[in-house]
Parts: C-alpha cells; sequence; structure tokens
C-alpha cells in the first residue's frame, strides 16, 4: 500500500506540473525576456544617467520620440521568489529521483553499511551527514558549471533561442525514450569504476567518493530529471538558477540518508523494491515527452514556422495523457515492466486522475481557454477553429485613421488575441492615437511571454477591459523576441547599447530599455500621440479591477492634458 501511495503522490505532482507552472509564474511581477546584446545599466548608476540624458534614437528609421525615462527595474523581491520557485521544483525532482530503480534500493544498503563500518550509531548518523552534505556539493556544482560555461549573458537568452529550444526539445525526447525503457543513459563505465575504486578510501575522502559513485552509478535514472531541471532553470536567465535549482534537487535527495541514519527502524517501513519502481519511470518518461513540445513551441512561435499551432499543441498533449491513463491501467506494457496481475486501487485512483485531466484539455481543441495552463499554450490566436470567437466582432480603429496598412499585421496577427486590432508599430500607433483622440496603450510582449498569454487569457478576457481596450484605447503591441530579420534599409546600430539592430524583436526591446530603462514583458504603458508617458507604467497584475483601475486612470490624464 506504501507503495502504490508514493507513486500517486509522485505522479501526481508531476502530473500537475504544467499548472504548478502557470501559477508560479502568476505569482511574479514580470517575466524577463531580453535578448543577448542588450546591456541595462543600474538606476541611478552614471550610465544610466547619461543614457536618461540623451534623446534615444534607437529605433531611429521610425524616428521614434524619445519619452520620459520611467525607471522599472525588477525588484529584489521579484528575484528571491523566482529562485524559491526554482528551489520548490528541485525539490520536487529530487524527490521523484528517490523514487527512481537505481536510488531507491541503494537507500537501506548505505545507510547499513554506514551503520555497521562505524561501528556506532554516533559515528553513522556523521558519515550519513557527511554523506548528504557531499551530495549536495557535488550537485550543486554541476549547475555552478551549466552558469560557468554558458555564462549569465548567455542565459537571458536561451529562453527565446531558436538553437538552444530546439536542441532542449530533442534532448527531452530523448530524455523520454530512456524513461520509458528504448536505452538507458550511461556514463562511460571506466570512469565509473575509477570513481567507485576511490569510495574504498577511508576517512572523509571515502564517503565523499561514494556520494560521488552514487551521482555516477544512478545517471541513467537521474540524468534526464537533472537534464530537464537544468534547462528549466537555466532558460529563466537568472545567473544562480542552475546552482539554486540543483540544491532543492541535491537536498531532496540526501534527506532519507540522514532521515534513516538517525532511525534505522524506520528502514523497515520502506516498501520493498520491485516494479513500481519502473512505474514511476515510466510515467516520468510520458511527462518529459510532454514538456519537450512546450521549448518546440517556442521555436515554432519566434520563427514563425506555424506548425505547433494551440490545437496541434493540445492535440500532442491529449495523446500522450491518454497514454499515460492507458499505462496506468495495465493496457500497454514497456520492455522493463513487470507482469500486473491485478489493478490496485490507489491505481485505479490516478488513472481517472489522468483520464480526468484529458478530458480538461479536449474542449480546448475547440476554443476553450483551459485557463490553469494558458500561459503553457501557444497563443490562442494560433487556433484555427475557435468556437468563443466565431461571433467575436472585431475592432474596426485602422479604418479609421488615414493608415492604410498595418505595418508588421502579417507577422503578429497570430499572437494577437481573437476580438482585438492593435498595431504592431509604435509610430503607427501614434499617429493612430492623434487622428482618433484617444490614448495608446503599449503592450511590449513576446511570443514566448509566459505572463503575457497569461494576462491575455484571465484579464483582457474579461468585459470591462475588453471594452475598455477596443473603445477607449489605440493599442500597440511591440514584441520583443521575435527573429525576423528588418530591411538593410531599417537596420542601425543602438545608442544605447552600442550593438547592432539586425531583428524586429531587437528593435523593440532596445526601445523598451532604452525609453523606459525595463526590460519585462508584460510592461503595459498609456501614452499620447507625443509619445509622453501620462501615468506609471505597469507589468502584470492579474486582478482585472486593479487593471481597469490602470486603464481608466490613462483615460483620465489623456483627457485632462486634452482639456488643458
Amino acid at each position: 500500500m506504501k507503495k502504490v501511495l508514493l507513486l500517486i503522490l509522485i505522479a501526481s505532482m508531476f502530473i500537475a506540473l504544467p499548472a504548478v507552472k502557470s501559477y508560479a509564474f502568476v505569482t511574479q511581477d514580470t517575466t524577463a525576456t531580453a535578448p543577448d546584446d542588450i546591456q541595462f545599466t543600474e538606476v541611478g548608476s552614471a550610465q544610466d544617467s547619461a543614457a536618461n540624458g540623451v534623446v534615444k534614437d534607437s529605433v531611429k528609421k521610425d524616428t521614434v520620440k524619445a519619452s520620459p525615462t520611467v525607471k522599472t527595474n525588477k525588484t529584489a523581491d521579484t528575484e528571491k521568489l523566482t529562485l524559491w520557485q526554482t528551489f520548490i521544483k528541485g525539490l520536487i525532482f529530487g524527490f521523484a529521483a528517490i523514487l527512481m530503480p537505481c536510488i531507491f534500493p541503494m537507500l537501506p544498503l548505505t545507510v547499513s553499511f554506514f551503520t555497521k563500518k562505524a561501528g556506532s550509531r554516533s559515528k553513522a548518523i556523521g558519515h550519513a551527514f557527511i554523506y548528504g552534505i557531499s551530495i549536495i556539493i557535488i550537485y550543486v556544482a554541476l549547475g555552478m558549471l551549466v552558469t560557468i560555461a554558458f555564462g549569465s549573458d548567455a542565459l537571458n537568452a536561451l529562453s527565446t533561442n531558436g538553437i538552444f529550444n530546439a536542441f532542449f526539445f530533442l534532448m527531452l525526447i530523448v530524455f523520454g525514450a530512456s524513461f520509458l525503457g528504448a536505452f538507458e543513459i550511461t556514463l562511460p563505465s571506466a570512469f565509473v569504476n575509477k570513481i567507485d575504486a576511490k569510495s574504498d578510501k577511508g576517512g572523509l575522502v571515502g564517503i565523499f567518493f561514494m556520494a560521488f559513485s552514487l551521482a555516477l552509478v544512478s545517471f541513467s535514472c537521474t540524468g534526464p530529471l537533472i537534464g530537464t531541471l537544468l534547462v528549466d532553470a537555466a532558460s529563466k536567465g537568472d545567473r544562480l538558477g542552475p546552482a539554486v535549482g540543483m540544491f532543492g534537487f541535491s537536498f531532496a535527495l540526501a534527506i532519507p540518508f540522514a532521515l534513516f541514519a538517525l532511525f534505522p527502524s524506520l528502514l523497515k517501513s520502506l516498501p520493498k523494491s520491485g516494479g513500481w519502481l519502473n512505474s514511476v519511470k515510466v510515467v516520468l518518461g510520458f511527462i518529459e515527452l510532454a514538456f519537450a513540445f512546450k521549448f518546440l513551441s517556442n521555436v515554432d512561435l519566434a520563427y514563425h514556422w506555424n506548425l505547433l499551432d494551440r490545437e496541434v499543441f493540445l492535440a500532442i498533449w491529449i495523446a500522450i495523457f491518454a497514454l499515460m491513463g492507458m499505462y496506468l491501467l495495465g493496457k500497454l506494457k514497456f520492455s522493463h515492466d513487470s507482469d500486473l496481475p491485478f489493478l490496485s486501487v490507489p491505481r485505479t485512483f490516478l488513472a481517472i486522475l489522468v483520464f480526468a485531466w484529458v478530458i480538461y484539455l479536449i474542449p480546448g481543441m475547440w476554443g476553450a481557454p483551459l485557463k490553469s495552463i494558458s500561459a503553457f499554450l501557444p497563443p490562442t490566436a494560433t487556433q484555427d477553429f475557435d468556437l468563443n470567437n466565431l461571433t467575436a466582432p472585431q475592432s474596426s480603429s485602422g479604418a479609421k485613421t488615414s493608415i492604410k496598412e498595418k505595418k508588421y499585421a502579417e507577422i503578429f496577427h497570430r499572437l494577437t488575441p481573437k476580438g482585438f486590432d492593435p498595431y504592431y508599430d509604435f509610430e503607427q500607433a501614434k499617429q493612430a492615437s492623434k487622428e482618433l483622440k484617444k490614448p495608446v496603450l503599449v503592450d511590449f510582449t513576446g511570443w514566448n511571454c509566459v505572463n503575457c498569454r497569461k494576462m491575455e487569457n484571465n484579464v483582457w478576457s474579461n468585459p470591462e477591459v475588453a471594452k475598455r481596450l477596443k473603445e477607449d484605447f489605440v493599442m500597440a503591441e511591440l514584441v520583443v523576441d521575435d527573429k525576423t530579420e528588418l530591411p538593410e534599409s531599417e537596420q542601425f546600430v543602438s545608442t544605447f547599447s552600442k550593438k547592432k539592430i539586425t531583428t524586429i524583436g531587437k528593435k523593440w526591446s532596445d526601445f523598451q530599455a532604452s525609453t523606459y530603462n525595463s526590460n519585462s514583458q508584460p510592461q503595459y504603458v498609456i501614452i499620447d500621440a507625443e509619445g509622453n508617458v501620462l501615468v506609471p507604467p505597469q507589468g502584470a497584475d492579474y486582478n482585472a479591477e486593479n487593471y481597469i483601475k490602470f486603464l481608466d486612470s490613462g483615460k483620465e490624464a489623456f483627457k485632462k492634458q486634452t482639456n488643458e
């Protein structure tokens, strides 16, 4: 009974992980997505003061007038929250790793070894603690190596870099196939044997190499989990992300060794090793495959391949989780699985949970918002058939101005939620503002901005918010992570970053950084036709009432300015 309860606990956490991930992003104020060629200065520094005193011409080909600089750097609290999220995710991965077939059987063997070799309970406890600390040191060092190898600037670019995202997609596919039993990912046996031989030495050195041996021998099971965690932590762009993630992972891994050393009698209560351990591995394999397609979606959106639309993404997820449910029911069997003579009640409940998840996803094929994972999915505008928007009235603000063709509309219409009709060029939005006598809501967004999708699906969908956006504002969506090359005549060297701006995304990212001193998305800025900021800009706020107050304050400020 205990072993199936453990299976339920771990598998349930991972099945719910997409929703957890979405919630984790909700708790953040912004999501940073800076390209690797933008350098940000500290507020108040000499460089910052110089930049703020110079008229910005970072988008000089469109003659963008400089706006008053608004300092909106991320707060320390936001950074700490991100690291805490990474640490918690590392803990979850670490607890899952404990149930891997390569580690779980080692618990009683290792603790018993310490107890017998030490000769006394106090020494056994000391050795077990040193063993646990050694595990933490080894894995944290691995996290630090990732940061050193890529560098903090490169980490900032991982979330939208096509090559890295494609590589991560293929890597997770390989990891998933390994967990399903296609093959085992192992390190060279000569290297493993050499490290294992050093573990026979006495003292602290021997204990350290015992921990190192565990890390190497268990790599076939923990490698995919470690790889997935490092990818996720590194792609968030935080310098300490990989190290913090590995600290959480290793801390969870070290807990049982210290715990069982303190209370050896608990070893008797451990469930026996068996086929259930492989079942955990297979369930994680399905989840690895599901996560892989998020990275492919990042590449698909940024480079406009238009292959992984929202309904295609959902169809793949539905198939993956349906197969997981069939596996739990014993209808599928992989190479390393033991016979399943009967279906236990807990396993049945877990299968019900998985199939309920599948049923929840199915309406999304026809446009259901699926708000719990909306930030994780491709934009709703990529949905070809959407029952919710068949009769939705479209805004016609463009027809009321002298602007005949919206710049970049053929590229970005797939990003905009249906029912809205923004401009995608700053100068055109200001021109429309002048002609329509409405303020401009500038939305700095991105193809891969999780918080942007959350705002669009949870806040912009509010009837009162949508009404204000459509009737009271000229909307401008400036996409900071797009990879479309600018025409040669529009490419320029930024006076802010001193780098050559060659893509649409870099153009708007440089403009946001130089004009508003921010590199976070979403950022909403309300301006007049001259580009003057009317009210303090705002980031992601998932309270619709607060967003309505923000919009109303901008509208009132515009009216007051016009009357004067």
